[in-house]
């Protein structure tokens, strides 16, 4: 997968983008100090690159060098509901099951896994996922995407189609994506992560998904100080967005 040959002339480098004193404009809040961009070639991509920054007080630097090559859901890219409403007609918003990637801007969930515990270095709410774990995709679940605890003895009758412990590598370790979060609406879309993918060309269902190895880069990187966001646009909703949500300027 050559990704940068979607993106010639302006992958590599990047010029800051100077916060001003007091900003409250819309996009990412003032206390956002982490910030994963990840910009695809257009609505329709089922790939994007993924740079990881640092606001400092001189600008955005990157923080975890080269961009990292990342899939998408293999429909591509819809609106979903974060930070920033939609910015488009109801035909382009995220729906549950649509194999789209929602597009905006979301704060950063905790860190869920299989694991005892998080990486070597890691530093960030993390959760490992047990036999009572469940994150709900169910529209008629009153726990629609929420992320769910049974308790031993009173199982209701749907958590076994719902329940994360699957034993699945993808899913080693889940770092939640706040989409259609606060609150959650049925309907709109549910259980969006960063998580490990399944093949170098094989997108997702609407998640993020890299290599095991730059994942663990990312979650070692990523501190709950930080307050870390997540910004997903195609390339030409970035350009669109850029200066009034004072994101990093790509050249």
């Amino acid at each position: 997968m050559n990704l940068r040959a979607c993106f010639p002339g302006w992958w590599a480098v990047f010029v800051l983008a100077l916060p001003s004193a007091g900003w409250t404009a819309g996009g990412l809040p003032p206390d956002a100090k982490q910030l994963l961009v990840a910009i695809a070639k257009d609505w329709e991509s089922d790939k994007a690159l993924l740079w990881a920054m640092n606001r400092t007080p001189e600008g955005w630097s990157s923080a975890l060098g080269e961009p990292i090559e990342v899939l998408l859901g293999r429909n591509g890219l819809a609106w979903g509901r974060g930070v920033e409403p939609a910015k488009a007609p109801d035909s382009r918003v995220k729906r549950e099951g649509d194999r789209r990637t929602p597009a905006g801007v979301f704060k950063v969930g905790k860190i869920f896994g299989e694991a005892a515990g998080l990486p070597g270095g890691g530093k960030y709410p993390y959760r490992q996922i047990g036999r009572w774990d469940a994150w709900v995709d169910d529209l008629k679940n009153p726990y629609y995407n929420r992320h769910y605890i049974a308790k031993p003895g009173r199982v209701p009758p749907w958590f076994e189609s719902q329940r994360m412990r699957l034993g699945d590598a993808a899913y080693e370790f889940l770092v939640e994506i706040r989409h259609n979060a606060d609150p959650p609406v049925p309907g709109y879309g549910s259980a969006i992560f960063f998580h490990i993918r399944r093949g170098e060309d094989r997108p997702s269902s609407g998640c993020t998904v890299m290599t095991r190895a730059n994942l663990i880069r990312v979650i070692q990187w990523l501190r709950e100080d930080a307050s870390p966001h997540y910004v997903i646009l195609p390339k030409s909703e970035y350009d669109r967005f850029q200066a009034a949500w004072r994101l990093p300027i790509f050249r």
